[in-house]
């Protein structure tokens, strides 16, 4: 141990002397943005609720954009829970209904949109990291923990579909995060390595993608991917649907979400394909609860990402790891009917959000796990 400790010092020493007499960037230098003070979210404010816009900065020096939802009359010292995602989305979808939700049962609850989406600064625009996005979460903790009204000992993260597997990643590193839902989840290094299904889960595959990542690189680095296919082939499997149901009509779509107009550069998340960032999550001894939908397309994701976290494998890791030092604390909850996007707000029964709510989100379950594990 003395060892490991003098190390860290020579190491600490070594970085500080070579740093020199470099000024000490402060919160005070956060980029300025232009923040919208309208309310222009998909959903409408709860009564229950206080709203406003913040900023906060993180160690990569982007300034992310939020939204803080606190209980009204509320006293004393919250529990607080950091929300993210759906990937490529803003927070004025699921991520705020989310929050204001948890908001509503108790919590003071932000909403963020990431590093180089939405309002959030960073350029160019729509480009991501497994690194830069679990230190979104993470500057989100140290956000939340500076705050008056909140115990910083009482810290949980929320993730939806790609965030879901950043949460995860964020509880693996950051032993102040308490409790972590992983709603609905996509595991985006596994998809964007292997494709879907691991249908390309293959050197030479992954070598094609590679090349032609090279190739763009040099055309034309702000070329833009696109985002939900639009107009909807005829034939389009019906989680693509799905997904133009969410984010194309009026149900969901926002102008500032990459999924909803032009979506991520090609070349915007590389960076994605050639990592596998889930590997340390059976060691998470905080509690984890990986909620995913009986008919979601997705659900192999959260299915194998529990089973790994809880006992050291699992199909779709090449790894086998220890069990987990603290499995009795983790969950995984599987509603029925539900598809991929019904757990972004719910679902409804007709499209374009219309017809009746089908409330598949439990909302007072997903209340009761952070109130018995952020105590």
């Amino acid at each position: 141990m003395k060892k490991v400790f003098l190390l860290a010092v020579v190491v600490s020493a070594m970085l500080t002397a070579c740093a020199g007499n470099q000024p000490t960037k402060t919160e005070t230098n956060m980029q300025k943005l232009e923040l919208t003070q309208d309310w222009d979210k998909v959903f409408a404010l709860s009564e229950k609720v206080t709203h406003k816009k913040v900023t906060f900065q993180t160690q990569y020096g982007q300034t992310l954009a939020a939204d803080l939802y606190v209980p009204k009359n509320a006293q004393g010292k919250l529990a607080a829970i950091a929300v993210s995602g759906p990937f490529g989305a803003t927070k004025e979808r699921s991520s705020g209904l989310y929050a204001m939700k948890m908001a509503e049962h108790g919590f003071l609850a932000l909403a963020f949109d990431p590093s180089y989406t939405g309002e959030s600064s960073g350029e160019p625009r729509r480009t991501a990291s497994p690194d830069i996005n679990t230190e979104d979460f993470m500057a989100a903790v140290d956000y939340l923990s500076k705050l008056e009204n909140v115990d910083a000992e009482k810290i949980g993260v929320i993730g939806i579909c790609g965030w879901g597997g950043i949460a995860l990643n964020a509880a693996a590193a950051d032993v102040r995060i308490k409790a972590t839902v992983a709603s609905t989840m996509y595991d985006m290094t596994r998809v964007s390595g292997n494709g879907y299904f691991d249908s390309e889960d293959k050197e030479e595959s992954r070598y094609a993608a590679r090349e032609a990542m090279a190739k763009q690189r040099l055309a034309d680095a702000m070329a833009m991917a696109g985002g939900v296919v639009n107009p909807l082939p005829a034939d389009a499997p019906q989680f693509v649907k799905d997904y133009y149901d969410y984010y194309i009509t009026p149900r969901g779509y926002h102008k500032r979400s990459g999924n909803s107009n032009d979506g991520w550069r090609v070349i915007g998340t590389q960076a994605y394909a050639n990592s596998r960032f889930l590997y340390y999550i059976n060691e998470i001894r905080s509690a984890v609860l990986v909620m995913h939908g009986e008919k979601a397309h997705s659900r192999y994701f959260g299915e194998a990402a529990y089973h790994y976290m809880v006992d050291g494998k699992a199909e779709g890791y090449n790894v086998v790891g220890k069990p987990n030092p603290n499995p009795e604390n983790k969950e995984l909850l599987i509603i029925p009917g539900a598809s991929h996007c019904d757990l972004y707000d719910g679902g409804y029964t007709e499209l374009e959000g219309k017809g009746e709510a089908k409330n598949l989100i439990p909302w007072q379950r997903l209340a009761d796990f952070f109130a018995k594990n952020l105590k």
